[in-house]
């Protein structure tokens, strides 16, 4: 007897095209539920993160006005020296991008003689509206 390795043996089973894509559909369906969800909680871990980072500046700030004596006048002075007597730093580690929020929106800063404030403008991007995160 013969055998054309060509033909198929009766009984031999595989995927049809159909149940290939329905499988693709549901695992596109089931990726999309994920993503929607990753997506919710970036938004609480990016808030969480500038909180963090606003909270890490702001104990570097007090370090460097009990080594100079004042405020810096911009949050740069804790990377650079600004020929302040007794300036201690880089008081920052991670240069300019330590100085962003998690959406790398560069941190606002306002120091006066008796304290300082600094500004996260938030998802939005923009300082002044309702989601600013603020270091008091």
């Amino acid at each position: 007897m013969k055998h054309n390795k060509r033909s198929r043996a009766v009984g031999t089973s595989g995927f049809t095209l159909v149940e290939v894509l329905l499988v693709v559909a549901i695992l596109g369906i089931l990726a999309a539920v994920v993503v929607g969800n990753f997506g919710k909680h970036g938004d609480k871990a990016r808030i969480s993160a500038t909180r963090a980072s606003i909270a890490a500046i702001a104990i570097q700030v007090d370090v460097y006005q009990v080594d100079t004596g004042r405020y810096p006048s911009s949050l740069n002075n804790l990377l650079t020296p600004s020929g302040e007597p007794n300036w201690n730093g880089p008081y920052v580690r991670g240069g300019q991008g330590a100085l962003a929020d998690a959406w790398g929106t560069p941190f606002s800063y306002t120091a006066s003689d008796d304290g300082y404030k600094i500004v996260s403008a938030g998802k939005d991007l923009s300082v002044g509206t309702g989601d600013d995160i603020t270091s008091f």
